[in-house]
């Protein structure tokens, strides 16, 4: 983002705002949104919230959201309408988000066995091999476990 200030370069490198998010790990109504039964009130869940505040960004900065985790058949489908030429996020109360062309989302899965042919035909996908990936990734994810260890207090 340093590059991005310099004048020089402010066009090629422009700011990037990340999202990452493992929709996986939260129920629907905490990733899309739900009803409450008593108040009668929509409730935005995580995944709307994000396209909400970075659809209401003025600037040009870039936005990615990143879905990092297993692909379920109840979440993925809802995302059909983000991927195709609407890109627009169609939720449980009604309400649309139309993204803008400066966001992107993005899938890391490791197997798209639960995903429709519709949702993958929508996606373009980059497959690594862990072969490809060597074996720095292995060893910077158990240094980054064996910090956590030691930073824990016992």
């Amino acid at each position: 983002t340093l590059l991005s200030q310099d004048e020089r370069y402010a066009a090629a490198f422009q700011r990037v705002h990340t999202y990452v998010l493992n929709p996986k790990c939260i129920s629907m109504g905490e990733l899309y949104g739900e009803f409450n039964a008593l108040t009668q009130e929509w409730t935005d869940g995580l995944a709307s919230s994000i396209m909400r505040s970075a659809t209401a960004d003025e600037s040009d900065d870039k936005h990615w959201v990143v879905f990092d985790g297993p692909v379920d058949a109840l979440w993925i489908e809802n995302m059909n309408t983000v991927l195709d030429d609407n890109m627009t996020l169609c939720l449980a109360s009604g309400a649309r988000i139309k993204l803008k062309n400066q966001m992107r989302v993005l899938f890391e899965v490791q197997d798209l066995a639960q995903a429709s042919p519709a949702t993958v035909s929508r996606c373009g996908m980059v497959y690594v091999t862990p072969t490809d990936l060597g074996w720095k990734p292995y060893v910077q994810s158990w240094i980054a476990s064996v910090k956590c260890e030691f930073l824990t207090p016992t």
